[in-house]
């Protein structure tokens, strides 16, 4: 039985490999399920692609539908395009996609257009923000998802709301946990911690790629100017991400305690999380990791698709308004920061737990 797991970007990666792990165990002790591991090639930069499969263990594809840049338009055209004639010519009994990117929803509505049911990791999160893709993503892909592998109850109690039975929802935890717990032993600093002087909570790190926050130079160089003054000289490490770097170019000045750094590995770029005194993000992902490794999280957004972060864990919604940095950041170094938890089932065994389902799912 035949399964395609899909993936096209940077956070794909991390979510697959706990999956794939799992399956392959599985397949030694005899289980009837076998992958086909899709590449839409969204994310075509070695930096943001490569480095994470060979960290994480991940075999190379046996697909790669090589999509390359464009609008979001043309890469979800070019990714249903490549992966319905994959379909044609060699159809699969379940498509698997995880996360929210484009190619999550890409593939699920070609999948579903040729009768090939869908399996959404991380199905029924929200952040109720309509002006990021990601939501949109995520709301397409799930009206049209067969089977639900959750993260956590709030994801539950939205895919309620929206008329999904419990019979197609299977709470199972966070396979980004699962990539985590598995590395931490791993995890290694990169080549300019020591030319930089860095030491473990003496240090920053940031992360900024949404529109609202990197678009507009006039409104990243505040943003930067208050996260400069509020980190009190201490330095502050920056990977930046392609689409923040465009307008990093167009800026005159730049704080002088920001590093700015290229796109980190995996192993890497964890070991800095792990590390610092705190994080700022308006990433999603990254607030599930400092939640499990008890590192404050500044989030720059006015919402979250992952509340659990915030009421369990160690993230606190800052908002896109650079003048509300600074008291958060004067809470952080007065030590009046929530210690947080783990949520439940962010246990290290996501993948196994999927497996399982899909193995009962895919025989039906």
């Amino acid at each position: 039985m035949l399964i395609d797991i899909i993936a096209g970007a940077r956070p794909n990666f991390m979510k697959i490999a706990p999956i794939i792990r799992a399956l392959e165990a599985r397949a030694v002790a005899g289980g009837p399920l076998r992958y086909r591991l899709v590449h839409t090639g969204q994310h075509y930069d070695a930096r943001l692609s490569g480095a994470f499969f060979e960290q994480l263990g991940i075999p190379a594809p046996d697909v790669n539908l090589e999509v390359g840049s464009g609008t979001q338009a043309e890469q979800t055209a070019a990714i249903m395009v490549g992966y319905e004639r994959l379909l044609l010519d060699a159809p699969s009994r379940l498509c698997l996609v995880v996360g929210d990117v484009t190619s999550t929803m890409a593939c699920a509505i070609a999948a579903q257009k040729l009768g090939v049911p869908v399996a959404h990791v991380e199905g029924g999160i929200r952040s109720g923000d309509w002006s990021m893709p990601e939501e949109i993503n995520r709301m397409v892909t799930d009206s049209i998802t067969n089977w639900f592998f959750t993260t956590s109850d709030f994801a539950n109690a939205n895919l309620r709301r929206a008329g999904v039975g419990d019979e197609r929802i299977f709470f199972v935890g966070n396979t980004m946990i699962d990539t985590l717990l598995a590395n931490l032993d791993r995890l290694r600093p990169p080549g300019f911690w020591n030319e930089l002087g860095l030491q473990a909570g003496g240090y920053f790190v940031v992360t900024l790629h949404r529109p609202a926050n990197v678009d507009a130079g006039e409104d990243l160089a505040r943003l930067l100017a208050a996260i400069g003054t509020g980190t009190r000289g201490l330095p502050v490490i920056f990977p930046v991400h392609p689409r923040t770097a465009k307008t990093l170019g167009e800026l005159a000045a730049l704080p002088a305690n920001l590093q700015l750094v290229e796109p980190q590995p995996y192993l890497e770029f964890n070991y800095l999380v792990k590390h610092a005194k705190a994080v700022i993000t308006d990433s999603g992902g990254i607030t599930e990791e400092t939640t499990v490794l008890g590192v404050p999280c500044l989030t720059l957004r006015d919402t979250t698709e992952r509340p659990e972060t915030v009421s369990i864990g160690t993230n606190a919604l800052i908002g896109t308004d650079p003048a509300k940095l600074g008291p958060a950041l004067e809470r952080l170094f007065a030590g009046d920061w929530p210690r947080g938890g783990i949520p439940p089932l962010w246990d290290g065994r996501t993948g196994e737990r999927i497996v399982a389902a899909l193995e009962g799912v895919v025989a039906r």
